[in-house]
């Protein structure tokens, strides 16, 4: 029975689409069967895989502004060393190594999304404000066990109940390379080579500077021209990591994000400098002194176009909420009924379908919000009850709301808009806490800190959906994934805490080194908003009503959202990577050879991403060791820039024609 199990390597043949009546889906494990997935091997592995990846997200994120998702590349690592250790029924196992892993990018998404923020306005209150290893550590931990526990009830909802209704984009992927057990070193391969060619290539341009990491329309007379006159401007980052990313997101979704990024650059800059050129805008910035038209076109975007995006983003969030209204009631019911049921019931349910009790799951949220509030009490608030009880409520409220908005957006698109609803819990926070009487500098952290606990818990609900639909798939227990899902959650809080005092100490957050694009959007936000000056509503208002205007036009209006206030050159990289996706897979009139330069370019684009963000890391801890082999002359000079195009052109050829290549 063993060996025929072990033969049985590929999914049902109704994983992927909505059951008939009566039908059942049995995974490739059997419920009725115990398998090897909790031991020393999986821990471990999963631990190491926890620290690497977190390392590797948080400089890439607060590089770039985007977090990749790690569960691809770890999962194929895990099929890789389970093959390498000739280990029998591994299944189970790369399962656990994968969700205790995955739980890397989604507390660094969460974390780098506002904590950096603290690091930003603490240049400009250096007295005033503070930032510790325990804040980031604490907030980022919290955060990440309510999104555990809010999201479990909802998790027979989703994985279920909604059986081929969602695509699940990102567990689809991860769940096949899972599969193709056997095939791990095939697959491995061109992981590791892509993996070496993108880490070597961006190691290169981080550490030795032998090109420019941007091209910009400036490098020539006429360009210079067409940015100081008519505020238009080109720009491209030609670094590998950020090139895999627009692969994994696809033409798509890189197009509308793009579009959203050109409708800023090439419409509202140069619109902005035309209509009130001789004018200086300084409504809500009283340190905006020149006038629109002497400014540059990257000033203009961070005094005024930016803020029309995060408009868009808050706004996208709250659509998205109304939209999950309906999961949200449908989800608290079965949470009550399975509260409300006898006691002997947890013994008829299915391996497969055995989640965490309800009694711990209240309890634990209970507990978790309690320590939550004993963190804001003594560190956050300073002593000030109501201040803290008010912000419980919101964290607590918000968090729980939010949950099903993440996970729909994982189902559905494989991308969790949680920075656009963090931006909105901050701009809530913000205007509650002024009204309670918190301001200033003492406000703006709390304000941060409080959309540092709910961005992690929403990002956390998101990644943990899809690993929960890899586990239902492949036949895994639930109360295994959601148990240790907690200790990763430990392992990467801890790791991103460290990484980010040293990142912040050797590249600083104000310096331009790291843009850290969300973070700079967060303080952007509620420094007016905490300064008693104002925040600029209007834009806010412009970016919501654009929102409602692109949902109802069935455009995904976060992704447009997002393209606004991420700089241009860190958009049009996606939308390169996203041409060269449907390229691969488009050129055969074989459906079947199309799927397989599909799955190889996925692969390689995960070797570019994991690669480039891991050697960064490296790069990064050269520099805080005084280690800096930067020739900044040379990259001041514009052949640097014409160079980089050069070399991001050999990137493209190689990444196209090793993806084209298949057996």
């Amino acid at each position: 029975m063993e060996q025929e199990l072990e033969k049985q390597t590929g999914l049902p043949e109704n994983a992927f689409r909505e059951l008939k009546p009566g039908e059942v889906y049995n995974p490739l494990m059997s419920p009725d069967r115990k398998y090897p997935e909790v031991n020393l091997w999986s821990v471990l592995w999963g631990i190491a895989m926890a620290v690497l990846f977190s390392a590797a997200a948080a400089y890439l994120g607060l590089k770039v502004g985007q977090v990749f998702e790690a569960a691809i590349p770890i999962a194929i690592i895990a099929v890789g060393i389970s093959s390498a250790g000739k280990r029998k029924n591994a299944l189970g196992e790369n399962v656990i190594i994968q969700s205790i892993g995955a739980s890397s990018g989604v507390i660094v998404a969460g974390a780098i999304f506002t904590l950096p923020a603290l690091y930003i306005l603490q240049e400009t209150y250096p007295e005033e404000i503070t930032v510790t290893f325990m804040q980031v550590f604490i907030s980022s931990l919290l955060g990440g066990v309510l999104g555990i526990l809010f999201l479990i009830p909802f998790r027979k909802y989703f994985v279920s109940d909604m059986h081929g209704k969602y695509p699940f984009p990102e567990a689809t992927a991860t769940t096949q390379v899972l599969v193709s057990g056997e095939k791990g070193g095939n697959q491995a391969k061109p992981l590791l080579m892509a993996g070496l060619v993108g880490g070597l290539y961006d190691f290169i341009v981080a550490t030795f500077g032998w090109w420019n990491e941007n091209f910009t329309t400036r490098v020539c007379m006429w360009g210079e021209i067409l940015a100081e006159k008519a505020k238009l401007v080109f720009k491209v980052n030609t670094s590998a990591a950020v090139l895999g990313l627009g692969y994994i997101v696809g033409l798509k979704y890189a197009a509308i994000i793009c579009a959203g990024s050109l409708a800023v650059w090439w419409i509202i800059i140069p619109g902005m400098s035309l209509i009130w050129g001789n004018e200086v805008l300084n409504q809500w910035n009283p340190d905006i002194t020149a006038t629109v038209g002497s400014m540059t076109p990257e000033q203009i975007f961070d005094y005024y176009a930016k803020s029309i995006g995060i408009g868009g983003i808050a706004m996208a969030g709250i659509i998205g909420i109304i939209k999950s209204w309906g999961i949200i009631k449908s989800a608290v019911g079965l949470a009550a009924k399975e509260m409300g049921g006898k006691s002997n019931a947890e013994s008829n349910v299915k391996r497969t379908q055995r989640d965490l009790s309800m009694k711990i799951i209240v309890v634990g949220s209970i507990l978790t919000l309690i320590l939550v509030f004993l963190f804001f009490y003594f560190d956050v608030m300073q002593g000030n009850l109501m201040h803290t009880v008010v912000a419980i409520l919101l964290v607590a409220g918000i968090s729980f709301l939010f949950t099903t908005v993440a996970a729909n957006a994982i189902a559905i698109v494989g991308t969790n808009p949680v920075s656009g609803m963090t931006l909105m819990t901050l701009i809530l926070a913000s205007v509650v806490m002024v009204a309670v009487g918190l301001k200033g500098p003492e406000g703006m952290v709390a304000a941060l800190v409080m959309g540092g606990v709910v961005c992690t818990a929403l990002s956390m609900a998101g990644g943990f959906i899809t690993d929960l639909k890899i586990g239902y798939w492949l036949g895994t227990t639930p109360v295994k994934q959601e148990t240790w899902k907690f200790l990763g959650t430990i392992v990467s809080a801890a790791t991103v805490g460290g990484v980010m005092i040293i990142l912040n100490k050797t590249y600083g957050f104000t310096s331009g080194d790291l843009v850290a694009p969300q973070a700079n959007a967060m303080a952007a936000v509620i420094e007016p908003l905490m300064s008693g000056v104002g925040a600029p509503w209007l834009l806010y208002g412009i970016g919501a009503l654009l929102a409602i205007v692109l949902t109802f036009c069935k455009v995904p209006a976060l992704a447009f959202a997002l393209g606004m206030f991420i700089p241009l050159q860190l958009n049009i990289p996606l939308i390169v990577g996203g041409a060269i996706n449907w390229y691969v897979t488009s050129r055969s009139k074989d459906a079947a050879v199309n799927a397989r330069r599909g799955e190889k370019g996925t692969l390689l684009a995960s070797g570019f991403i994991a690669g480039g963000a891991l050697m960064g890391v490296v790069s990064a801890a050269m520099r805080f060791g005084n280690i800096n082999l930067v020739n900044e002359a040379w990259l001041s000079n514009s052949w640097s820039e014409v160079l980089s195009l050069v070399a991001y052109a050999v990137l493209i050829f190689y990444f196209i024609k090793a993806s084209m290549k298949t057996k």
